[in-house]
């Protein structure tokens, strides 16, 4: 398979038995940990919790990763597209609100087989918002719910801790293609039917940034269209330096919060400072594979 599923277009040489290209993964299908999550916002997680299928590699290299051990160290197991299909069943016998898919842009035309039996619940693509329009379009008609993150309005930090200088205008762009597909938000008895969610991790030091990122989805949605998520668990990672060494100061999150709600977004959530842990990122065992 010659890749071009992300936005790099890399144009690698993947193959079943060797992990190539930027995700550094091979074709097929490689998971990490499928189950019950809670950590998600409360109408995706609901009561029960979001069934979340944690995929291996990624799209970007986010020097902060939370999931550094799947997406730039490659650990997880190789599964048939049937077996996905086995997962998706056994995570919405267990009670999951929905069927989440984390970080699944490289293994697109495998999970789409999967999707041929639709699960019977929404289907939520959790990604990074790095995203190709060509492979969000064959996602129509099979995704409910866009979960994206808009980290960056930032070019120069975008290509500093993602190596993605061309961030911003990538993942804007991808967003208003999944709000074309999926359309404004649907909830039902407190759980999100359909829509989009955007979410945004304030970095320490980097209040103008998350109020560019602010900037840009009100003005180009209405009220109520999206949901925006401002979250604050940035943790710092082994070996973090300069002001990727410390947490977010609460100071910054509440002047964070204020803008969000000046320019009129009160359609969202505010993540706890307790979610600021590293015990908050579940553990990759291959539970559930």
């Amino acid at each position: 398979m010659i890749c071009t599923l992300c936005p790099r277009r890399c144009g690698a040489e993947r193959t079943a038995t060797e992990g190539r290209g930027f995700c550094r993964m091979p074709t097929g299908l490689r998971i990490a940990r499928a189950g019950l999550h809670h950590w998600e916002e409360p109408p995706i997680s609901g009561t029960n919790g979001s069934g979340t299928v944690f995929f291996s590699g990624c799209t970007l290299r986010c020097v902060f990763c939370q999931n550094h051990d799947i997406s730039t160290g490659g650990f997880g197991k190789s599964i048939s597209v049937e077996r996905l299909r086995e997962i998706f069943r056994e995570l919405v016998a267990q009670g999951a609100h929905n069927i989440n898919l984390v970080t699944p842009s490289h293994f697109t035309p495998w999970i789409l087989e999967a999707l041929d039996e639709p699960p019977g619940v929404p289907v939520v693509w959790n990604c990074g918002g790095y995203e190709s329009l060509d492979t969000l379009r064959l996602l129509d008609g099979k995704v409910d719910i866009y979960l994206p993150d808009l980290k960056y309005a930032d070019s120069a930090l975008a290509a500093e801790l993602s190596a993605a200088p061309d961030y911003f205008e990538v993942a804007t762009a991808a967003i208003e293609e999944m709000v074309r597909q999926v359309g404004p938000v649907v909830m039902e008895n407190g759980l999100m039917k359909r829509g989009v969610i955007v979410r945004h991790l304030l970095l320490p030091g980097k209040l103008q940034n998350t109020k560019a990122c602010i900037d840009w989805v009100a003005r180009t949605f209405r009220p109520g269209e999206v949901l925006f998520s401002l979250m604050s668990q940035y943790t710092p990672q082994p070996g973090a330096e300069g002001f990727l060494a410390r947490t977010v100061r609460k100071s910054e999150y509440r002047a964070a919060a204020q803008y969000m709600a000046d320019c009129g977004i009160t359609d969202g959530f505010l993540q706890e400072d307790s979610s600021a842990k590293p015990e908050y990122t579940p553990p990759f065992d291959l539970t559930g594979v």
